[in-house]
């Protein structure tokens, strides 16, 4: 059976009103489509907390830096509604602009401090485009809960902030990023990757879960991290945006693992750029 597609707002909430009568909670997955099994472990994920589960499709133009970048994002609605249908989601929401951002529209949702430095530095106006749409998402479907990978973990740090400013009545709840067997974090990106680019890209995810494990048996941050900034170069990524160890509640930065840590990183490979995060428990933590 083919999951239901709606494309405005008043059919969503058409629908959602439905739900509400009958007692059931609501969970929503945005995404912008491509989906892959990052993607799909989300959405299985919310049909293990919630009774309804609304996977969104829009890609936003918002929050993209480049023209180029946006034309080249990947429309592949009847894939991932097909990728979706077996997992058993409720609903698949595809608005268009004009749903999101009609005519006149003229709010943004900025939220600072958590989207200042990392990917912020490198995208400016980024992270506004992802807490408006974030929001109005939110908002649209009306959901009680909501699922993110923490591949994209300043970005779910972001959402969590929002959503506790805003007063939003949802539940932020985040998975563990999705890797392949080689280590490479599943991304919408890799499959811009040629196959001698593919065969270099897992070394971001040895690096660092190499720097993390050196981080916590004691070995000082900023000489670690520069080690660690060249071995991503030598194993054949152009450039390394940012690498650095920040709190995890916070995303502060840390020059001494005293609590809870993430260790963050985007890096070039030819004209790819990804992203990984790591945890960085304590020094002399057994987690």
């Amino acid at each position: 059976m083919s999951v239901p597609i709606v494309r405005t707002v008043a059919e969503l909430r058409n629908v959602v009103a439905g739900w509400r009568c009958s007692g059931a909670s609501v969970a929503i997955v945005p995404t912008m489509g491509a989906l892959h099994e990052g993607h799909l472990s989300l959405v299985r994920a919310a049909l293990q907390k919630a009774e309804r589960v609304i996977v969104t499709l829009f890609v936003n133009p918002k929050q993209f830096n480049s023209a180029v970048d946006l034309a080249a994002y990947p429309r592949t609605e009847n894939e991932d509604a097909a990728k979706l249908s077996p997992l058993g989601a409720h609903l698949l929401y595809v608005p268009d602009a004009q749903q999101i951002y009609p005519a006149g529209f003229a709010t943004t949702v900025s939220v600072s401090h958590v989207s200042e430095g990392l990917c912020g530095a490198f995208r400016p106006g980024h992270f506004d485009g992802v807490a408006t749409v974030v929001a109005k998402l939110f908002l649209q479907t009306g959901a009680d809960f909501a699922f993110f990978g923490e591949k994209d973990f300043q970005q779910l740090q972001l959402v969590r902030r929002m959503v506790r400013d805003l007063d939003i009545p949802i539940a932020v709840v985040a998975c563990p990023t999705v890797r392949e067997a080689d280590g490479l974090a599943l991304s919408s990106r890799n499959g811009r990757l040629s196959p001698a680019q593919r065969a270099v890209a897992p070394k971001l995810a040895s690096v660092l879960l190499d720097t993390a494990e050196r981080l916590m048996r004691g070995s000082p941050v900023l000489p670690t991290l520069a080690e660690a900034r060249r071995a991503i170069l030598a194993a054949g990524y152009r450039e390394v945006e940012y690498l650095e160890l920040r709190g995890e509640a916070d995303l502060q930065p840390m020059t001494s693992i005293d609590r809870p840590a993430r260790l963050l990183v985007a890096a070039w490979l030819g004209d790819t750029r990804l992203i990984d995060n790591v945890t960085t428990p304590p020094i002399g933590s057994t987690n």
